[in-house]
């Protein structure tokens, strides 16, 4: 069946944006990660492209373009189109991404496809297994999808910020006052905010040379993006960490740190990206720690020493 419906993406963008853009070119691994990621902003017959290379990855990196349009009920035009939309230039690069990153998927003993349904009774053996198979998945993912000259430059304007504003909601906020106290430790000015007034009121005072970083799975959540918006009109450099590259949250940031996720049945892609959030905001961290060596150093040991009088005496509990 051939598709005649049109198969644009939620703002034109998606599929004419340059694949090379300010962000830098995309990554050639990580390839279902970027599909995942892409399908979200999807409508219609694209939207059935990406589905139907998710649900059996193996195949369609075997088959033919006119093959990938007929199961999927598109036509080749679309498929073309799809590529594009990903990053590629052809089907054929999309081909041999998928099927390189299968292979490599068997020959480090997991499968692409990871079984995500956990029912009610299954035994903790097997919800263990699913969890470190899906979270094992969206760290590979993640590493393919990050752009490591952003976190450089991510890393820099932190090092060099006189404050530094941290915004999130519910379990973003979380993820951020995580990073909020990794940069305290070391001697750098930062705030967390998850209240919209106390978050605007912070915003407002920034200026060039400071920093602010939101996060936000979906890239959606309208007070992050406010409270985002509100410190880039002042002059603040803004770092989005999300997992959708064309959200409303990465579209008006500076620079764009990518996550992955693998969703389970009972732990939704909101919760699932916090263990891959986690682990880049750790990247920035550290390379924020090596670019200011010597402070964070002597702030680390100072902050340590502060507390160190709070910990339990050795031998002191039976």
């Amino acid at each position: 069946m051939v598709d005649h419906e049109v198969d644009t993406p939620r703002g034109a963008a998606v599929v004419d944006a340059d694949p090379a853009d300010r962000r830098g070119a995309l990554p050639t691994d990580g390839v279902l990660a970027r599909v995942r990621a892409g399908a979200a902003e999807l409508t219609g017959a694209l939207r059935r492209v990406a589905e139907h290379v998710l649900s059996d990855p193996e195949a369609a990196a075997r088959a033919t373009i006119v093959e990938l349009a007929e199961r999927s009920g598109t036509s080749p035009a679309t498929i073309t189109r799809f590529c594009r939309a990903m990053g590629f230039e052809g089907y054929a690069d999309l081909r041999l991404g998928i099927a390189a990153e299968t292979g490599r998927a068997r020959s480090a003993g997991w499968t692409v496809d990871i079984g995500r349904e956990i029912q009610p009774g299954d035994p903790l053996e097997r919800v263990l297994g699913q969890i470190m198979a899906a979270d094992t998945r969206a760290m590979h993912d993640t590493a393919a999808l990050l752009d490591l000259a952003q976190v450089e430059r991510a890393a820099v304007a932190i090092a060099g910020a006189s404050r530094v504003n941290i915004f999130g909601a519910s379990g973003s906020a979380l993820v951020g006052e995580e990073m909020q106290f990794s940069l305290h430790r070391i001697g750098v000015a930062a705030w967390a905010w998850s209240d919209v007034h106390e978050g605007l009121a912070s915003a407002a005072l920034l200026g060039p040379g400071d920093v602010a970083l939101g996060i936000s799975h979906t890239g959606q959540t309208r007070e992050t993006i406010e409270l985002l918006a509100e410190a880039g009109s002042r002059g603040a450099t803004t770092v989005a960490l999300t997992g959708f590259p064309r959200s409303p949250l990465a579209e008006l940031a500076d620079l764009v740190l990518l996550t992955a996720s693998q969703a389970t049945t009972f732990r939704p892609d909101a919760l699932s990206a916090r263990h891959p959030q986690l682990v880049v905001l750790d990247l920035l961290y550290i390379a924020v720690a090596q670019r200011t060596h010597d402070r964070a150093h002597a702030a680390f040991r100072r902050t340590a020493q502060a507390v160190d009088g709070h910990k339990a005496a050795k031998g002191a509990i039976a």
